[in-house]
């Protein structure tokens, strides 16, 4: 990018953090997540460390908050809030370490890690022990004054206990005004009984309950308030004391801070927390990471609007910005075709993302996604990154629309759409990318699962010749496959034994893996459960099908048309002739959690997420993909993703793996 260029892509970003941080921060409103808000800003901030003769004071990287409202009196801090250097990254943790360490002309010590609650910071003023005023941050030179909600709170002492020693009569107390998960799940269904919108978030919960000119409506939210920061200094050392004393005033602190003696106990501390924090209480985007000793703490000071002595250290985001570099087009085992976004590559929930599905042609059309645009994607828990949204500001004159190809672009046939449907698709059934599609879900995990038969060597097979539909896996010989590449005697030898391992299938395995439109794991096990056999099932009619639960009209009128197309019934005679058995099914079981519904995310202590599926459908229940209002129970191990939100959100009771044995009995 040349100067010009990131001038004007600066100005750009600079124009939309501020419109998004004056919504949220003055106007209490919220168009996107703060992880995507975040990724904005260390974008803008990469840009002008990168040119910092571009740099302006009136950059958001050179602010702290947003003004204060005219609702409340103003109040000047003594001492100035200000803002903290972000770090996404183990490395800018090390490269932080080691500019401080550089100014200070020696190693440091220890730090001291704190999660980053998901709050309102606060600024409370004690006088001779005395609660007369409480702040919020504000711009960080002025906040406001909110004392009259604020001493509604219990866990705010309105007198500080006596300690044995000698404190000055002024102390200001940093901390953060914090609600759980459970009470915004109270407050937003009380909302939604009163047909008012809920609040997105518990930070914006917090914020707009400090800020009712009524107390009594903040007495009726249950908040609570961690104290981590005493601004008055009082003749501590480390920042570990601080933490004693502020709890022997009468402060909760966060019980989970721990003194960290090394950098790489400061890197174990933030992995650690980056997989528990979803079983926490309250919500946490990141941790605190300070110089523990008080002294260097003082040397270090300030720059700028930061503190050089701290860091925040921001978990995985689920969602980030980046730029729509092109937009291609895949063919699916249906014949669909499917838009996805090639994406400049972005560290997003753990993992680096390159690729984002746009789904089908509406849904390009309803984000107005174009190729150049700067979008925030989303990755949840194990699911494909979503492009969730496009910040149409950032566009210039350069960015371009995508339609559809008329044509397949793997076959050329002729592109069409079915009435009432959104998908488009290939109108050739034997187009190669439907059958090579076809051939990987085929010996996917929830289908055969064939250990070391992935899409690179089926690729291979097939490119060979060796592999035409699934029922060639079962004629493969060691000998057909030394010859190529990636194969060597022993390697042969392994995968041919896989194969002949899965020779004999359970009903429900067998018609997931046949890749038939409309039919998923929970549909392939209502047939299984319901004809028992393959022969029932193949000769089925539509009447049949739509006699099984769950079966509609749609899903029936797939299932007969493809059991009577020619091709699919000599493929179920070849599987016959190669030798796969596919066994009869029982009766899906009347057991504990009959009509009950289950979704599993996150990874669970002693089970797969296959054998928990196993588990609830012996005892009669389904599992789901998705969560919605009609999920009973959401199972949720560590890491679990956006799902866990979404549960809380639409009130689903949440369980984690004990809670599953208890129901299992």
């Amino acid at each position: 990018m040349t100067k010009a260029e990131a001038a004007k892509h600066i100005t750009k970003l600079r124009a939309e953090i501020n419109r998004h941080r004056y919504l949220y921060h003055v106007l209490d409103q919220q168009e996107i997540s703060d992880a995507a808000l975040d990724s904005l800003k260390h974008e803008l901030a990469l840009l002008e460390q990168a040119h910092p003769e571009l740099v302006t004071p009136d950059s958001p990287t050179q602010r702290v908050g947003g003004k204060a409202r005219g609702d409340f009196a103003k109040v000047r801090h003594l001492r100035p809030v200000l803002s903290i250097e972000d770090a996404f990254s183990i490395d800018e943790v090390a490269s932080w370490v080691q500019r401080n360490e550089k100014m200070l002309g020696e190693r440091i010590g220890s730090y001291y890690g704190e999660l980053k609650m998901d709050g309102l910071t606060m600024v409370l003023t004690y006088e001779r022990g005395v609660l007369t005023r409480a702040a919020t941050r504000g711009d960080g030179q002025v906040g406001e004054e909110v004392t009259h909600n604020v001493r509604t709170i219990d866990s705010v002492p309105l007198r500080l206990e006596s300690v044995p020693r000698a404190l000055p009569q002024r102390l200001d107390i940093r901390g953060e005004i914090v609600i759980t998960m459970d009470e915004l799940k109270r407050i937003n269904a009380a909302a939604a009984a009163a047909g008012k919108p809920p609040y997105a978030n518990p930070r914006n919960l917090a914020a707009g309950t400090i800020r009712q000119l009524d107390p009594q409506i903040t007495a009726s939210r249950n908040m609570e308030f961690y104290a981590f920061e005493l601004s008055t200094p009082v003749g501590l050392a480390t920042h570990a004391e601080v933490h004693a004393l502020l709890q022997s005033l009468g402060f909760k602190i966060s019980p989970h801070s721990a003194i960290l003696a090394s950098l790489d106990l400061v890197s174990k501390y933030l992995s650690t927390w980056e997989e528990r924090r979803f079983k926490l209480p309250y919500q946490t985007d990141g941790a605190v990471i300070v110089v523990n000793d008080l002294q260097q703490e003082a040397r270090l000071g300030a720059v700028g609007k930061s503190e050089r002595w701290m860091l925040a250290y921001k978990f995985p985001a689920e969602q980030a910005t980046t730029t729509v570099e092109g937009i291609i087009v895949q063919v699916g085992r249906t014949g669909v075709l499917t838009p996805v976004a090639l994406l400049r590559p972005v560290r997003v929930a753990g993992t680096t993302v390159s690729r984002a599905t746009l789904h089908n042609q509406d849904e390009v059309d309803r984000l107005d996604v174009r190729v150049g645009d700067t979008v925030v994607v989303q990755k949840a828990g194990d699911i494909i990154p979503d492009v969730v949204k496009v910040l149409t500001r950032l566009r210039t004159s350069k960015q371009r629309k995508f339609k559809l190809p008329t044509i397949c672009p793997v076959c050329g046939s002729k592109v069409v759409r079915q009435p009432g449907e959104v998908a488009h698709y290939c109108s050739n059934e034997h187009c190669s990318a439907r059958s090579r599609e076809g051939l990987y879900h085929f010996v996917s995990r929830t289908a055969f699962d064939i250990d070391g038969l992935g899409p690179k060597i089926i690729d291979l097979l097939a490119d060979a010749g060796l592999v035409q539909d699934a029922a060639d896996f079962f004629t493969l010989s060691s000998s057909d496959l030394v010859p190529l590449e990636r194969f060597a005697d022993k390697s042969a030898d392994n995968l041919v034994a896989a194969i002949v391992a899965r020779r004999s299938i359970s009903l429900e395995r067998f018609l997931y893996a046949l890749g038939i439109r409309h039919v998923g794991e929970e549909t392939a096990h209502d047939l299984a459960s319901a004809f028992g056999s393959l022969t029932k099932v193949a000769a089925a009619t539509k009447q049949e099908f739509e006699a099984v639960p769950n079966v509609g009209s749609t899903v029936a009128q797939s299932l007969v048309s493809f059991f009577t197309q020619p091709r699919s019934r000599a493929l179920l005679k070849k599987f016959d002739r190669v030798g796969v058995r596919v066994e009869r099914a029982i009766r899906r079981p009347i057991g504990k959690l009959k009509n009950m519904t289950f979704v599993i995310t996150g990874t669970l202590d002693k089970l797969t997420r296959d054998q928990a599926k196993q588990l609830i459908r012996a005892q009669g229940g389904k599992v789901a993909d998705s969560v919605s209002r009609a999920t009973d129970y959401v199972v949720a191990g560590d890491n679990p993703g956006s799902k866990l939100a979404q549960a809380r959100s639409l009130g689903v009771k949440v369980i984690g793996e004990q809670g599953l044995n208890k129901l299992l009995g």
